[in-house]
Protein backbone atom coordinates (compact mmCIF):
# COMPACT_ATOMS: atom_id res chain seq x y z
CA UNK A 1 0.00 0.00 0.00
CA UNK A 2 1.67 3.49 -0.74
CA UNK A 3 1.45 5.90 1.81
CA UNK A 4 0.45 9.68 1.33
CA UNK A 5 3.76 11.83 1.34
CA UNK A 6 4.12 15.05 2.78
CA UNK A 7 6.46 17.74 2.64
CA UNK A 8 9.11 18.48 5.88
CA UNK A 9 10.69 21.49 5.94
CA UNK A 10 12.54 20.83 9.35
CA UNK A 11 14.85 17.96 9.49
CA UNK A 12 13.07 15.39 12.39
CA UNK A 13 14.47 15.28 15.94
CA UNK A 14 15.37 11.94 16.76
CA UNK A 15 12.21 9.59 15.54
CA UNK A 16 10.24 12.46 15.85
CA UNK A 17 8.77 15.41 13.27
CA UNK A 18 6.29 17.97 13.17
CA UNK A 19 3.91 19.13 10.03
CA UNK A 20 2.99 22.47 10.15
CA UNK A 21 1.33 24.96 7.58
CA UNK A 22 -0.08 24.03 4.44
CA UNK A 23 1.36 20.47 4.79
CA UNK A 24 -0.57 20.11 8.50
CA UNK A 25 -3.77 21.83 7.17
CA UNK A 26 -4.17 19.59 4.34
CA UNK A 27 -3.66 16.54 6.78
CA UNK A 28 -6.25 18.18 9.34
CA UNK A 29 -8.72 19.90 7.67
CA UNK A 30 -9.00 17.82 4.04
CA UNK A 31 -8.07 14.31 5.35
CA UNK A 32 -9.53 14.51 8.59
CA UNK A 33 -6.51 12.82 9.51
CA UNK A 34 -6.71 11.14 13.31
CA UNK A 35 -3.53 9.36 15.42
CA UNK A 36 -2.63 5.77 14.73
CA UNK A 37 -2.92 6.95 10.76
CA UNK A 38 0.58 5.70 9.04
CA UNK A 39 2.44 8.66 6.48
CA UNK A 40 5.49 9.34 4.73
CA UNK A 41 7.57 13.11 4.82
CA UNK A 42 9.82 13.47 2.16
CA UNK A 43 12.55 16.88 2.72
CA UNK A 44 12.60 17.31 -1.04
CA UNK A 45 16.45 15.85 -1.17
CA UNK A 46 16.09 12.41 -1.11
CA UNK A 47 14.53 11.46 2.10
CA UNK A 48 11.86 9.57 2.94
CA UNK A 49 10.97 8.58 6.23
CA UNK A 50 7.85 6.71 6.93
CA UNK A 51 5.99 7.61 10.78
CA UNK A 52 2.94 7.19 12.66
CA UNK A 53 0.40 10.22 13.44
CA UNK A 54 1.28 10.57 17.10
CA UNK A 55 -1.22 13.79 17.47
CA UNK A 56 -3.25 15.97 15.69
CA UNK A 57 -3.59 20.04 17.13
CA UNK A 58 -5.09 22.57 15.90
CA UNK A 59 -2.45 23.97 13.42
CA UNK A 60 0.17 21.33 13.61
CA UNK A 61 0.68 17.31 13.33
CA UNK A 62 3.22 15.47 15.60
CA UNK A 63 4.72 12.11 13.79
CA UNK A 64 6.32 9.66 15.98
CA UNK A 65 8.13 6.30 15.42
CA UNK A 66 9.98 7.51 12.15
CA UNK A 67 11.97 5.34 10.26
CA UNK A 68 14.09 6.25 7.29
CA UNK A 69 13.59 4.36 4.34
CA UNK A 70 16.29 2.99 2.11
CA UNK A 71 16.11 4.10 -1.46
CA UNK A 72 14.15 1.95 -3.42
CA UNK A 73 14.76 2.58 -6.99
CA UNK A 74 17.70 4.25 -8.80
CA UNK A 75 18.46 7.68 -8.73
CA UNK A 76 16.83 9.86 -11.56
CA UNK A 77 18.83 10.85 -14.22
CA UNK A 78 19.79 14.72 -14.18
CA UNK A 79 17.40 16.30 -16.63
CA UNK A 80 17.65 20.25 -17.08
CA UNK A 81 14.75 21.96 -18.81
CA UNK A 82 15.17 25.43 -19.98
CA UNK A 83 11.45 26.99 -20.80
CA UNK A 84 10.62 29.85 -22.41
CA UNK A 85 7.71 31.75 -20.65
CA UNK A 86 4.43 30.95 -22.18
CA UNK A 87 0.70 31.38 -21.26
CA UNK A 88 0.41 30.21 -17.59
CA UNK A 89 -2.31 27.38 -18.28
CA UNK A 90 0.38 25.98 -20.62
CA UNK A 91 3.25 26.71 -18.43
CA UNK A 92 1.65 24.59 -14.89
CA UNK A 93 0.90 21.93 -17.45
CA UNK A 94 4.41 21.67 -18.35
CA UNK A 95 5.90 22.10 -14.43
CA UNK A 96 3.67 18.89 -13.42
CA UNK A 97 4.41 16.58 -16.00
CA UNK A 98 8.08 17.38 -16.53
CA UNK A 99 8.01 16.73 -12.41
CA UNK A 100 6.68 13.79 -12.64
CA UNK A 101 9.27 12.36 -15.49
CA UNK A 102 11.74 13.75 -13.64
CA UNK A 103 13.02 16.59 -14.47
CA UNK A 104 15.34 17.81 -11.86
CA UNK A 105 15.60 21.68 -12.69
CA UNK A 106 13.87 24.03 -14.37
CA UNK A 107 15.32 27.22 -15.66
CA UNK A 108 12.30 30.11 -16.64
CA UNK A 109 13.54 31.82 -19.84
CA UNK A 110 12.58 35.85 -20.65
CA UNK A 111 12.78 34.50 -24.34
CA UNK A 112 12.49 38.30 -26.74
CA UNK A 113 9.05 36.40 -28.40
CA UNK A 114 7.74 34.53 -25.36
CA UNK A 115 4.08 36.37 -24.77
CA UNK A 116 3.79 36.03 -20.91
CA UNK A 117 5.31 39.31 -19.34
CA UNK A 118 5.95 39.06 -15.52
CA UNK A 119 5.55 42.49 -13.60
CA UNK A 120 8.62 41.98 -10.82
CA UNK A 121 6.05 42.87 -8.43
CA UNK A 122 4.02 39.57 -8.85
CA UNK A 123 7.07 37.48 -9.52
CA UNK A 124 7.45 36.28 -6.06
CA UNK A 125 3.98 35.19 -6.22
CA UNK A 126 3.79 33.42 -9.52
CA UNK A 127 7.17 31.66 -8.13
CA UNK A 128 5.36 30.63 -5.07
CA UNK A 129 2.46 28.75 -6.78
CA UNK A 130 4.19 27.42 -9.43
CA UNK A 131 6.67 25.41 -6.50
CA UNK A 132 3.24 24.53 -4.80
CA UNK A 133 2.49 22.57 -7.95
CA UNK A 134 6.01 22.04 -8.39
CA UNK A 135 5.42 20.08 -5.08
CA UNK A 136 2.02 18.42 -5.47
CA UNK A 137 3.28 16.86 -8.97
CA UNK A 138 6.15 15.31 -6.71
CA UNK A 139 4.31 14.21 -3.81
CA UNK A 140 1.85 12.42 -6.50
CA UNK A 141 4.25 10.85 -8.67
CA UNK A 142 6.08 9.53 -5.13
CA UNK A 143 9.47 11.33 -5.72
CA UNK A 144 12.19 11.73 -3.60
CA UNK A 145 13.46 14.83 -4.36
CA UNK A 146 11.70 17.97 -5.51
CA UNK A 147 12.74 19.93 -8.96
CA UNK A 148 14.52 23.31 -8.42
CA UNK A 149 12.97 26.15 -9.73
CA UNK A 150 14.55 29.54 -11.42
CA UNK A 151 12.94 33.42 -11.17
CA UNK A 152 12.88 34.20 -14.48
CA UNK A 153 16.03 34.79 -16.42
CA UNK A 154 17.38 36.25 -19.72
CA UNK A 155 19.35 34.15 -22.49
CA UNK A 156 22.76 34.86 -21.30
CA UNK A 157 22.25 34.87 -17.79
CA UNK A 158 20.65 31.20 -17.61
CA UNK A 159 23.54 29.77 -20.26
CA UNK A 160 26.31 31.36 -17.74
CA UNK A 161 25.08 29.71 -14.49
CA UNK A 162 23.98 26.28 -16.05
CA UNK A 163 25.86 23.31 -15.62
CA UNK A 164 25.31 20.17 -17.95
CA UNK A 165 27.78 17.62 -19.57
CA UNK A 166 25.24 18.17 -22.98
CA UNK A 167 22.90 20.93 -23.98
CA UNK A 168 20.66 20.76 -26.45
CA UNK A 169 18.27 23.81 -28.22
CA UNK A 170 15.39 22.27 -29.77
CA UNK A 171 14.80 24.11 -32.63
CA UNK A 172 12.20 24.17 -36.02
CA UNK A 173 15.12 25.89 -38.12
CA UNK A 174 17.49 22.94 -37.56
CA UNK A 175 17.37 20.25 -40.62
CA UNK A 176 19.96 17.97 -40.22
CA UNK A 177 20.79 16.88 -36.57
CA UNK A 178 17.75 15.20 -34.88
CA UNK A 179 17.62 14.08 -31.02
CA UNK A 180 18.16 10.53 -31.86
CA UNK A 181 21.04 11.17 -33.49
CA UNK A 182 22.36 13.09 -31.34
CA UNK A 183 21.50 10.96 -28.49
CA UNK A 184 23.22 7.68 -30.20
CA UNK A 185 26.39 9.16 -30.25
CA UNK A 186 26.18 11.20 -26.31
CA UNK A 187 28.37 9.84 -23.24
CA UNK A 188 27.06 11.83 -20.25
CA UNK A 189 26.12 11.96 -17.15
CA UNK A 190 23.35 14.80 -17.51
CA UNK A 191 21.61 17.08 -20.23
CA UNK A 192 20.02 20.65 -20.64
CA UNK A 193 17.12 21.32 -22.96
CA UNK A 194 16.12 24.65 -23.93
CA UNK A 195 12.52 24.98 -25.16
CA UNK A 196 11.57 27.97 -27.44
CA UNK A 197 8.57 30.26 -27.15
CA UNK A 198 5.39 30.25 -29.41
CA UNK A 199 7.13 32.84 -31.85
CA UNK A 200 10.72 30.78 -32.00
CA UNK A 201 14.21 31.71 -31.17
CA UNK A 202 15.58 35.40 -32.01
CA UNK A 203 19.06 35.09 -34.43
CA UNK A 204 20.75 36.67 -31.41
CA UNK A 205 19.48 33.62 -28.58
CA UNK A 206 20.74 31.32 -30.99
CA UNK A 207 23.85 32.68 -31.26
CA UNK A 208 24.11 32.79 -27.04
CA UNK A 209 23.15 29.16 -27.52
CA UNK A 210 25.63 28.39 -29.74
CA UNK A 211 28.71 30.10 -27.58
CA UNK A 212 27.61 28.17 -24.46
CA UNK A 213 28.15 25.12 -26.44
CA UNK A 214 24.12 23.78 -26.73
CA UNK A 215 23.89 21.88 -30.19
CA UNK A 216 20.66 22.11 -32.36
CA UNK A 217 18.72 19.67 -32.70
CA UNK A 218 15.11 19.01 -34.02
CA UNK A 219 12.38 16.35 -33.30
CA UNK A 220 11.32 16.15 -37.01
CA UNK A 221 8.93 17.84 -39.37
CA UNK A 222 5.77 17.89 -37.21
CA UNK A 223 6.39 21.45 -35.30
CA UNK A 224 4.84 20.43 -31.33
CA UNK A 225 3.44 23.09 -29.03
CA UNK A 226 5.55 24.15 -26.39
CA UNK A 227 4.07 22.30 -23.91
CA UNK A 228 4.24 18.81 -25.77
CA UNK A 229 7.69 19.67 -27.05
CA UNK A 230 9.01 19.76 -23.16
CA UNK A 231 7.06 17.06 -21.99
CA UNK A 232 8.06 14.43 -25.26
CA UNK A 233 11.85 15.45 -24.52
CA UNK A 234 11.75 15.02 -20.77
CA UNK A 235 10.47 11.67 -21.39
CA UNK A 236 12.94 10.75 -23.99
CA UNK A 237 16.08 11.98 -21.93
CA UNK A 238 14.79 10.02 -19.00
CA UNK A 239 14.35 6.90 -20.74
CA UNK A 240 17.73 7.35 -22.91
CA UNK A 241 19.77 8.30 -19.35
CA UNK A 242 17.96 5.67 -17.29
CA UNK A 243 20.00 3.08 -19.42
CA UNK A 244 23.70 3.27 -17.80
CA UNK A 245 25.61 1.79 -20.05
CA UNK A 246 24.80 4.14 -22.85
CA UNK A 247 24.97 7.32 -20.68
CA UNK A 248 28.03 6.38 -17.96
CA UNK A 249 28.20 9.24 -15.52
CA UNK A 250 31.40 10.59 -16.06
CA UNK A 251 34.26 10.06 -13.86
CA UNK A 252 35.50 12.85 -11.03
CA UNK A 253 37.34 15.55 -12.33
CA UNK A 254 35.88 15.33 -15.80
CA UNK A 255 34.58 18.21 -17.43
CA UNK A 256 30.66 19.77 -18.17
CA UNK A 257 29.90 21.32 -21.53
CA UNK A 258 31.66 24.64 -20.96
Amino acid sequence: MNHRRFFLSQPPEGNEATLSGEEAHHLIHVLRAKAGESIELINGSGAVWRGEIAEVRHDSVEIANLTLLPQDQAPLPNIILIQSLCKTEKLEWIFQKTTELGVAEIFLLNASRSVLRIPRDKSQNKLERWSKIILAAAKQSRRRTIPRLHAPADCMEICQSLQADLKLTLSEDEKEVSLKQRLTRARCGSVAFSIGPEGGWTPQEQETFGLHHFESVTLGSNILRAETAAIVVAAILRYELGNSQLYPRPSLGAKGGD
